[in-house]
């Protein structure tokens, strides 16, 4: 009896013991939550966004006005005129470098429910002004309100709920193992904030390339500022309010977050700037060599994202048995979406489909039609569009006259290849969705990133021709590959193309799908170097730094053998030789001799 009442006993302790953690585990969640509660701020809408508001229409819409230094804004959807931008000095730079400098002093010191709750005060702010959001996305770029509401809101959503999620442990020192010579050490790798860091962001997803380094910056303690591109410094002024916004209302100083617009030759002054700990640029290859070179005179770290020339690989069945009517419906659907996003200006978008024989005639067949059909337009104004303008017609001789070549060296254009005049938007920028089939690696058009929407059909006879396709570019930013997973031969083919294309991401059976759970972004050869989001893009943004401590301070430190100790006594080789070979004898036989030689026998 006795031994059931002590057994009732301690099933009672435990229980008791039990609810206590619960509670106090509720009782920290609750005290955190309401640390960490989202602030309310509102940020006023820019006129433009307001349903009744009237722009004016450019004659010729350009960013540059004569006898002006001021970036001229208009919507390149329809050409209206959005206002005017005063260009960032290096005066100003230097300005605003010693600001952020000194608001992140006190930053660094923050704790990671004062990070949090910074995020989740964005985060809330982002999901109830979508609308706002995406609107001014769609008027300064030209994209549809579905393209920027992936683009732009979703992305971005995912990336401040993954850095709240999953941010401290990212950035919570690492354990890193010891030795026999050093186990009296514990050692490991803290993450540091670096100052005030900086990015050059492009033009073709304006929030979320704007929001992206900002969100990273403030996490890892840094201040940060932005230069965004002169294309949309219109939205990019009013998204970058947002964040100063949020910092305030969380009672922190808006200096942590700057946006500027210059011009190229003040932007040389901002990468070069000895008050920069570190860079990232997304843009162009010539342009990144500029930065690299500006960088280099100050020795500022780089993270570079040059885009690509990424490849949709799509397999047949080795057995010849044809997919499913269903799966290449699927495919098909992701292609259109991967090419024509944004009317093609994505750094990830597929430039390039590469498809074996019978995948090859099926997609053709789908795609011709369904490109050919779709509808362009402003979103804002027009019923039924599916896809918006670009950003301007600086690249449209060069697009009509690399679809141009392409058709005289045997490929075959089957739904646009040129410019499009629309009739209710004289001064829009748009082009027309376009199918190139029969294209081979060896035409321009299937080497240099386009930035367009346009589709590139290309076949490939076998596994190894597909990845040498893919592999025949100079670029290598991200790639998809589809194929059946039936049966074993075909999983093996499709697990096999992941491991051999040169890139920096792919996606089995999806496309972009890396970039919608944070893994790290980023390329190899011409797409860059350097990666940002996930953990590596939160660490890179830090002083990673190595510390050594004693394990146990009060019993064991590190001393100066008599023989070793300066000035070294006789038989000091003997005995270096002996530490050797016991920290590293590869047999025990060996780490014997060495502690016989330490000791002098």
């Amino acid at each position: 009896m006795a031994e059931i009442q002590t057994f009732l006993l301690d099933i009672k302790t435990i229980a008791s013991v039990a609810a206590f953690i619960v509670a106090a585990w509720a009782l920290y969640a609750l005290l955190s939550d309401d640390v960490e509660k989202a602030a309310d701020f509102t940020v006023p809408a820019p006129d433009p966004c307001k349903p009744d508001w009237k722009g004016k229409v450019l004659d010729e819409p350009n960013i540059k006005v004569a006898g002006s230094t001021a970036v001229q804004c208009y919507a390149p959807a329809t050409g209206h005129l959005l206002g005017s931008v005063d260009p960032a000095t290096a005066e100003d730079i230097d300005r605003l470098v010693a600001k952020a400098a000194q608001a992140q002093v006190t930053w660094s010191q923050s704790t990671w429910p004062q990070r949090r709750r910074v995020l989740k005060t964005l985060l809330k702010f982002v999901l109830d002004n979508q609308d706002t959001i995406v609107r001014a996305a769609c008027l300064d770029s030209g994209k549809t309100r579905v393209d920027a509401l992936f683009g732009e809101v979703l992305v971005t959503v995912e990336k401040l709920k993954w850095t709240i999620d999953h941010g401290e442990k990212a950035l919570t020192a690492d354990r890193r193992p010891t030795n026999l010579l050093m186990f009296y050490k514990k050692n490991e790798v803290r993450y540091e904030p670096l100052g005030v860091v900086a990015a050059c962001v492009s033009w073709n997803y304006p929030f979320h390339n704007l929001f992206g380094p900002i969100i990273s910056a403030l996490f890892t303690g840094n201040a940060t500022i932005v230069k965004n591109s002169e294309q949309t410094a219109w939205s990019s002024a009013y998204y970058a309010d947002i964040a100063r916004a949020a910092l305030s209302a969380c009672g922190h100083d808006p200096d942590l977050v700057h946006a500027i617009t210059c011009w190229p030759d003040t932007a040389s002054y901002l990468t070069s700037h000895p008050g920069i700990s570190h860079l990232t640029f997304i843009g162009s290859r010539p342009v990144a060599h500029e930065v690299a070179k500006g960088a280099a005179k100050v020795l500022t770290p780089l993270c570079v994202e040059l885009g690509g020339k990424d490849a949709a690989v799509v397999l047949d069945d080795p057995a010849g048995k044809p997919e499913k009517e269903g799966e290449i419906q699927r495919v098909a659907s992701i292609v259109m979406r991967g090419v024509f996003q944004s009317a093609g200006q994505n750094c990830i978008g597929i430039e390039r489909v590469v498809a074996m024989p019978q995948a090859y005639d099926r997609l053709a067949a789908i795609l011709e039609p369904r490109i050919a059909k779709m509808r362009l337009g402003s979103d804002l104004t027009d019923a039924g569009v599916d896809m918006g303008a670009m950003i301007s017609p600086a690249s449209f001789a060069r697009l009509e006259g690399l679809v141009a070549e392409a058709v005289n060296q045997g490929a075959k254009l089957l739904a646009g290849g040129h410019r499009h005049e629309h009739p209710n938007h004289r001064t829009g920028h748009y082009f027309k969705p376009t199918l190139l089939v029969d294209v081979t690696p060896s035409m321009r058009i299937a080497q240099e990133e386009l930035f367009a929407p346009v589709c590139v059909l290309m076949r490939a006879g076998s596994v190894d021709e597909a990845i040498k396709i893919t592999n025949s570019t100079p670029y290598g930013l991200g790639c998809s590959v589809f194929g059946p997973t039936s049966n074993r031969a075909a999983q093996a083919q499709l697990d096999r193309v992941p491991r051999e294309v040169r890139t920096g991401m792919v996606a089995v059976n999806d496309f972009a799908v890396f970039y919608a759970v944070q893994l790290p972004f980023g390329g190899v050869g011409g797409s860059g170097y350097g990666r940002f989001a996930g953990d590596e893009g939160l660490r890179g943004l830090c002083n990673a730094k190595s510390v050594c401590v004693d394990r146990w301070p009060g019993l064991i430190k590190t001393a100066i053998p008599a023989k070793l100790d300066y000035p070294m006594q006789t038989g000091a080789w003997e005995m270096g030789k002996g530490v050797v070979e016991v920290g590293y004898g590869e047999t025990w036989a060996r780490r014997v001799r060495g502690l016989r030689r330490m000791v002098g026998l």
